[in-house]
């Protein structure tokens, strides 16, 4: 009997479907009888209300966006309370984040629960400065989270447009306000956010503790090493990861000279590379400042001076302090005062790295380089170098009224290997130059009698070596 009742049941089911299609008895997705008498009013583009303020708030509605809202089946009093086409309160707000306020109030009346904490948080940031749920969802026009079309940084920015901030365990507090400007002024600017701050999206917004500001940047910048292996695997030889390694935490990692949302392009603009170093060295970064190189950079914009990075190198910063550093000097200084169309253009010499090679230290340095590339173990003296001479951070011109600084480095550096060294010692040096009537005119008068003496006696000895051999035949 049972059996017999549900195949009449599943007849008459079928028949029902036949005869009426779903098209027919599926809901209509269009606003109510209500909207439809609202919109009457409120479809006028120019239908506004006045506010406390003097403001002009909009009033229009666009009934193809409300169609398509996740909204279109609710009556307009299911949010407007209050409101029907008997009774049209007239209600005047102070302004439109009052208005904001009222539609957020709204919304909670429904969405009693939110989907993460996160948002929990904006509403309680909303009461001082954040942004309602109206900001980031709309009013007529709300869609699905799934459907929405918003990229994620601009998903991400709803909340971190406000000003938020960030507690540590330290007490210290950090903001997490971002500037949609600089993000898009940024070298990473077609990056999504995630790409960075991975296990973070729109349904998962993890807490992480940190001690303090400081372990916050050194963990953020390991997320670098995701698409900057090479970059990162440089670091590791040098000495600033060496420092950190070591406990000191003031040691820079990659947010701290290329900064986070405000990346630019490395080797861009060189001035900015060079301040990127003043946040730690910022007495170097003085003495740089007023040198050949540093005036010639911050006075006169030129970018052909080196900064940091072309002695130091950007991420592999080796310690100044050790002989394998101090050999590569003659090259690095080399690097630009061997350029011949470079050293052209300001009238200086070419010769720095050969006549340097040239002479007794280059050759001693030669000599220790190889013996150590061999692996003999030797006594390392300290040959003197460029920067011996010159300074270091504090280079100045060689010619002018500076130019008396450069001959006291000299005997300074003289000295430590030359005790007796007198104040004229470094005049024995012809410098960097060739000898020439104008520069050195003794010397390069007694290289030419050389040129011409010598190559005569030479011809002269053959000659007498020649004839010797011939006398010697006929006497025979």
């Amino acid at each position: 009997m049972l059996s017999r009742f549900a195949f009449l049941f599943k007849l008459v089911l079928v028949i029902f479907c036949l005869c009426f299609p779903a098209e027919s008895i599926a809901v209509q997705s269009t606003p109510s009888g209500t909207a439809d008498l609202c919109l009457g009013c409120h479809s006028n583009k120019d239908f506004t209300a006045k506010l406390k303020n003097g403001e002009d708030l909009s009033l229009f509605v666009n009934k193809d966006l409300l169609e398509n809202s996740v909204h279109n089946m609710l009556d307009c009093s299911g949010c407007h309370s209050g409101f029907s086409p008997e009774k049209h309160p007239s209600r005047i707000l102070e302004n439109r984040r009052a208005y904001a306020a009222s539609g957020a109030a709204i919304c909670k009346s429904c969405h009693t629960t939110f989907r993460t904490d996160l948002h929990g948080r904006m509403v309680k940031a909303a009461e001082k400065s954040g942004q309602y749920c109206v900001d980031c969802h709309g009013a007529h026009t709300v869609q699905p989270v799934s459907m929405q079309e918003l990229s994620e940084p601009k998903y991400c920015l709803g909340c971190h447009l406000n000003k938020l901030s960030m507690t540590f365990k330290n007490g210290e507090k950090q903001s997490v306000q971002l500037d949609h400007m600089i993000l898009k002024a940024s070298v990473h600017n077609k990056l999504y956010c995630t790409d960075c701050h991975f296990g973070f999206s729109p349904e998962k917004h993890p807490i992480r503790q940190f001690k303090s500001s400081r372990d916050y940047v050194i963990a953020s910048s390991e997320s670098c090493r995701r698409c900057h292996f090479d970059k990162y695997t440089k670091t590791l030889e040098s000495i600033h990861y060496s420092m950190l390694s070591h406990g000191n935490m003031k040691a820079p990692v990659c947010v701290d000279c290329h900064g986070a949302h405000s990346i630019g392009r490395a080797g861009q603009e060189r001035t900015v590379s060079a301040k990127r170093c003043k946040k730690c060295h910022r007495e170097i970064y003085k003495t740089y400042s007023s040198s050949v190189h540093g005036s010639a950079l911050f006075v006169d914009h030129n970018q052909d001076v080196p900064v940091c990075a072309d002695c130091h190198r950007a991420h592999n910063i080796e310690d100044p302090r050790t002989f394998d550093y101090r050999e590569k000097i003659p090259g690095m200084c080399g690097g630009c005062h061997a350029n011949k169309e470079l050293m052209d253009k300001y009238g200086l010499s070419t010769a720095v790295l050969q006549s340097y090679l040239q002479d007794f230290h280059g050759i001693t340095l030669k000599l220790y380089k190889k013996q150590k590339d061999a692996g003999n173990k030797i006594t390392l003296k300290p040959i003197a170098v460029c920067v011996d001479c010159h300074g270091v951070h504090d280079i100045t011109p060689t010619t002018g009224p500076k130019s008396s600084i450069v001959k006291a480095n000299l005997v300074k550096r003289c000295r430590k290997c030359h005790p007796d060294a007198t104040e004229n010692f470094p005049d024995s040096w012809i410098s960097h130059y060739k000898p020439s009537l104008q520069k050195a005119p003794i010397v390069y008068t007694i290289n030419l009698i050389y040129k011409i003496f010598i190559p005569f006696m030479m011809v002269g000895l053959i000659l007498q070596i020649l004839l010797h051999i011939w006398r010697y035949v006929v006497n025979r």
